[in-house]
């Protein structure tokens, strides 16, 4: 039997195997397939995470699983102490941890991860994962880079204006921890078995700066959060275009996955990379709320012929909305599975 661990080997070298590898990064339709009444419930034990990520991949028969609860996650190992939980949507922080800059000098970053109590519930959840499907289905976790890192911990609007008007000393700090929580958030992942990693930097797109302060001043930060190596890592811009960015990222960084943005056109992104990693096709799931089966199919079709050439192509979503319809989400994947295979 071929494994999803089995198609993304047979990617990343180059080679076929059945199908291509399908990401299908399914989080808060847990709570359906568990029967729980609210997403918050179902967050509360990595024991229900583990059995929704388990039941989705059987059901829908795609090739990952995720360790991920939502992205708060990363502000709560940080003193965010409340989570905003939507009926229909994912979660998102409410408490922001830093009201001023003396909270930048305050803050604190945990020395270990892995036995921090906000962890226990994924750490649950990822030897549950690692027992049940280690080795035969890639496992993904989820980190954000540094220069991110700073929105969730004190909002967009307040980022931005440290980042480009606030002192520099300051932005510096915060930076310098942020980073520091990035490196032992991907070191904790790794020792726990982790396959794969997301480096999550909306701020390494040019939708969010322009190219030359990305290669100026982000570049450098990226080098730090993924100086322990860029083994297993997915360089992703949170949904944002980079295709503009790949070529700096490749020769200065050397990560060889890119999931690409539903805006980015993947043969020119496939082009760019030429061979030195895996590309990933990554459909608009926004869309798929109001899409058509037949809309859905040919939509995959044309991203499938523009990727699959060469092979080194994955196919995969960003975070799938909860409101997408079952049959849309089917639709999805039977689109894949005829037209994925070699």
């Amino acid at each position: 039997m071929i494994t999803g661990m089995d198609r993304l080997v047979a990617a990343i070298k180059g080679e076929k195997a059945d199908r291509i590898p399908v990401f299908c990064n399914l989080l808060d339709q847990g709570v359906k397939e568990l029967g729980l009444a609210s997403l918050h419930d179902y967050y509360q034990l990595g024991e229900y995470v583990a059995e929704g990520q388990l039941k989705m991949r059987e059901k829908y028969g795609y090739d990952n699983v995720w360790s991920l609860f939502y992205v708060g996650k990363e502000a709560e190992l940080l003193g965010c102490r409340k989570i905003l939980f939507s009926p229909d949507g994912p979660p998102n922080v409410e408490h922001f941890v830093i009201q001023s800059y003396d909270d930048i000098h305050n803050l604190e970053i945990p020395d270990d991860i892995i036995h921090h109590p906000v962890f226990a519930e994924e750490l649950k959840c990822l030897q549950i994962l690692k027992r049940e499907v280690g080795g035969r289905y890639p496992i993904c976790g989820y980190v954000t880079a540094s220069m991110a890192l700073p929105a969730l911990l004190m909002g967009m609007d307040k980022w931005f204006e440290l980042l480009f008007m606030g002192p520099p000393d300051v932005r510096d700090e915060l930076l310098a921890k942020c980073s520091l929580f990035c490196q032992r958030h991907i070191a904790a992942l790794r020792e726990l078995g982790v396959d794969v990693i997301v480096y999550a930097n909306p701020f390494g797109s040019t939708d969010f700066v322009p190219l030359p302060y990305i290669i100026k001043t982000g570049m450098p930060w990226m080098k730090q959060d993924l100086s322990a190596g860029t083994q297993g890592i997915v360089y992703y811009c949170g949904g944002a275009r980079f295709n503009q960015v790949i070529e700096s990222v490749i020769s200065q960084i050397g990560i060889e996955t890119y999931y690409l943005s539903p805006l980015d056109d993947i043969a020119t992104g496939k082009q760019i990379i030429n061979g030195r990693g895996l590309t990933c096709g990554v459909i608009n799931d926004i869309k798929l709320i109001d899409w058509s089966e037949e809309q859905i199919r040919q939509e995959v079709k044309r991203m499938l012929a523009a990727g699959m050439a060469g092979n080194k192509f994955l196919f995969g979503t960003i975070l799938m909305p909860y409101k997408i319809p079952e049959r849309n989400i089917r639709a999805m994947l039977d689109a894949v599975y005829e037209f994925g295979q070699f």
